[in-house]
């Protein structure tokens, strides 16, 4: 049906200008495309279209955690809906928003990551020709309330690393602390990929995207005595401390600091908050955020001013020292 309508398009070009040739687009598209796609026997909730979606978000570079997670949150929706795809209209996304919300008790920003999971199947939808039009359009941003997250104190980072028994321990606690790194980048760091004499390491981001990242003097000496007490020859930065020294998972890391955290009767240990922690104090230093961007990695910069929660003491200096 594609090719039949840009044969149509092709014959039509010479007597159309380019306003006459996108209305005619959009007809042809609404009264051939959609009718067609959604009437052969794909299935009543377009399977097809899901995966091929998430093909398409492999190819951009997604990860496979976020695949999964896109594939379970439009699995339920389309199964819980029970329409062809092309007959879904705003009211269906709405209903079964609001449901899903009564129903588990998600919070407003659990519903409005869905919403965006939603609202990024129908834009590839409409993008690809499937659809005329997105139903998810009109839906708007779910407004949530952000509370303010925790950061690690200078007293409890010191608690932290006097506890550790271990010194690939120590060490993982410096290199998240000072590097801001992920946890499943740290997982994912060979002992090739770090740098004691320059301090920094090459990071595996999201999306197979690739970054340096920088660790302080106390991280390098620790680093240095952990890989030099090593007699594995896995390329993994951190392993496992029992053969055969596989390399540590991300489950691993945070059994580990949460083990920690209560045995020192600390509340919430766990990686993400060092790199929080890291981020609200660049700020709060007077590191460009832009600067503090690039650190952790974010595509976009709503990200960081969302990660760093800015000291309300540094906001009143700022004001006494540029307003008066």
């Amino acid at each position: 049906m594609k090719e039949k309508v840009a044969e149509i398009e092709r014959l039509m070009a010479p007597m159309l200008d380019c306003m006459q040739a996108r209305h005619l687009h959009a007809v042809l598209l609404a009264c051939l495309c959609e009718a067609q796609s959604f009437t052969d026997e794909e299935g009543e909730c377009g399977d097809d279209f899901v995966e091929a979606f998430l093909s398409a978000k492999r190819l951009e570079g997604c990860s496979e955690r976020s695949i999964g997670y896109y594939a379970s949150t439009l699995r339920g929706f389309t199964e819980t809906v029970g329409k062809r795809i092309g007959s879904v209209n705003t009211d269906d996304i709405r209903d079964y928003l609001a449901n899903y919300q009564r129903q588990s008790g998600a919070s407003n920003v659990t519903v409005d990551n869905i919403r965006r999971i939603i609202s990024s199947f129908f834009s590839w939808l409409e993008v690809e020709d499937y659809i005329y039009k997105s139903p998810a359009k009109r839906i708007k941003k779910i407004r949530a309330t952000r509370p303010v997250k925790p950061v690690y104190s200078d007293e409890m980072l010191e608690v932290l690393r006097d506890s550790c028994c271990e010194i690939r321990d120590l060490a993982m606690i410096d290199l998240l602390a000072s590097a801001g790194i992920r946890v499943g980048e740290l997982v994912k760091l060979n002992r090739a990929d770090i740098d004691l004499g320059s301090r920094e390491c090459i990071v595996h981001g999201k999306g197979s995207k690739e970054r340096k990242a920088y660790f302080d003097a106390r991280a390098k000496v620790h680093l240095q005595a952990y890989l030099e007490s090593r007699h594995d020859g896995n390329p993994a930065l951190f392993v496992s401390l029992n053969k055969p020294h596989a390399r540590l998972e991300i489950s691993g890391v945070e059994t580990r600091l949460r083990k920690l955290g209560k045995e020192l009767d600390l509340p919430r240990v766990y990686p993400h908050k060092f790199r929080r922690t890291l981020a609200t104090k660049a700020i709060d230093k007077g590191m460009p955020i832009e600067q503090v961007q690039v650190l952790l990695g974010h595509s976009k910069i709503d990200t960081t001013l969302c990660y760093a929660m800015v000291d309300q003491e540094n906001v009143k200096q700022s004001h006494r020292k540029y307003i008066g």
